[in-house]
């Protein structure tokens, strides 16, 4: 099976990473500085629960023609970056698309493929790239699967990580799974920008932390009212005390401690634009669910002085 990862950021060098260790032909579709440092010194990832960096010889190539044909192609990019890769697409002979990453329209984006398989999912690593290699964490669990609209595609997902260290959960309604982690993860984002990146200095602050999963509660509540399904299963208890204190706990763990700098904060720092898109996205369905959602747009302001 032929596979094409597009993106070498923390995502991709991951997924391309578990891919090529369990004897996937594998390609790394990278540009500039960093597909040159790939080619002469390897992908190196240093996972934080590993003692040592990985180095992997993994093929590079720089552009992806019309002819060059693949089993299944990732797309690990920016939400902000997807539009600038559907043409590409498109004119490629490539059938199997899957969409890595934040996506609040999985829907639309796939009307722009019309004669292709598309598919989306969301993989639990983060981090950072320097240099020369990538520091992250890497859970090597991935969310995947189709839009409820399309016909399924289990089998070949199930083939695709046949042989990989991956926990692979096949999820049928990936458009609303997204939307969802959309709701859960952008206030935490932005949190990022209230502490200047440093979520350390509100570890303590039981208020704050109350205030973001507020905030979360109000977006679920537009996602909600808008007709779409909280996903994954539990995440529709969010009103309960009990989930409540499940989120204080699991935020306060991520301030507290380096999970929060490579999980949380190195990606909404450097990805600005991308955060910004999305909470956009996420104000404007509540404005169109007619949800009250002052902690939410409280936090928002926040993001203005990094735009």
């Amino acid at each position: 099976m032929r596979i094409l990862i597009i993106g070498a950021g923390v995502l991709g060098c991951n997924l391309a990473h578990n891919l090529y260790k369990a004897g996937k032909d594998t390609t790394l579709l990278a540009r500039g500085t960093w597909a040159e440092t790939i080619r002469s010194n390897g992908l190196v990832i240093k996972n934080k629960f590993s003692l040592k960096p990985s180095c992997d010889k993994i093929p590079v190539m720089e552009e992806l023609g019309r002819e060059d044909a693949f089993d299944v192609i990732f797309v690990c990019l920016r939400y902000t970056q997807l539009s600038s890769i559907i043409q590409t697409l498109n004119h490629n002979v490539t059938k199997n698309v899957v969409f890595i990453g934040n996506n609040l329209d999985a829907q639309g984006l796939a009307k722009e493929l019309p004669d292709k398989n598309v598919m989306f999912g969301f993989v639990s690593s983060a981090g950072h790239r320097e240099a020369h290699r990538v520091e992250s964490i890497d859970m090597k669990k991935i969310t995947i699967g189709d839009l409820k609209t399309s016909a399924s595609h289990k089998k070949l997902i199930e083939n695709i990580f046949f042989g990989t260290k991956y926990k692979v959960i096949y999820e049928p309604n990936m458009g609303d799974f997204l939307i969802s982690h959309g709701a859960f993860i952008v206030p935490a984002a932005l949190a990022c920008y209230y502490t200047n990146g440093n979520l350390k200095n509100v570890k303590n602050d039981k208020a704050f932390i109350y205030k973001v999963i507020d905030a979360n509660a109000e977006c679920y509540l537009a996602v909600e009212t808008l007709g779409h399904e909280l996903l994954p299963r539990g995440e529709d208890q969010y009103r309960s005390e009990k989930y409540r204190k499940m989120c204080y706990h699991f935020y306060r763990l991520m301030f507290s401690t380096v999970l929060g700098k490579l999980c949380i904060s190195d990606h909404a720092m450097s990805a600005t634009e991308e955060l910004n898109e999305l909470a956009l996205g996420l104000e404007e369905m509540i404005q169109k669910a007619g949800v009250e959602a002052d902690n939410f747009l409280e936090l928002k302001r926040s993001l203005e002085p990094y735009i």
